[in-house]
């Protein structure tokens, strides 16, 4: 009777469960470049970059193995998702900041221009 105490049924509650080593810092990353693109798309772009990059190398570990880290792998994959989303806004608040740095230079050398011609 003593040997049968000592196998492990999977029924159990027991898990075979591994976490990703990236899948944490891959959602805080894509989460936090969300909120990046407040401050002119720089931090976000930057953010959003290194979760996706991580997010790759987690998924090339996962296909080796999807049984073990499913659990872990939708946090990859959600922080993969708030990477691409921002990313694409941090893109976007910077080039529209960058339009109204051209335009504030164009009207600053414009109003210089007549200024000067009087």
């Amino acid at each position: 009777m003593s040997e049968q105490k000592d196998i492990i049924d999977p029924s159990m509650g027991i898990d075979n469960q591994k976490n990703l080593p990236n899948s944490t810092a891959v959602l805080v990353l894509g989460i936090l470049s969300i909120v990046g693109c407040i401050f002119y798309g720089i931090p976000g772009i930057i953010c959003g970059i290194i979760a996706i990059v991580l997010h790759g190398k987690d998924k090339k570990l996962y296909t080796t193995d999807p049984a073990s880290y499913k659990k872990s792998f939708g946090n990859s994959k959600a922080g993969f998702i708030c990477g691409i989303v921002g990313l694409s806004l941090s893109i976007l608040w910077f080039l529209y900041f960058i339009v109204i740095l051209i335009f504030f230079g164009a009207a600053i050398t414009a109003a210089i221009g007549e200024v000067g011609a009087m």
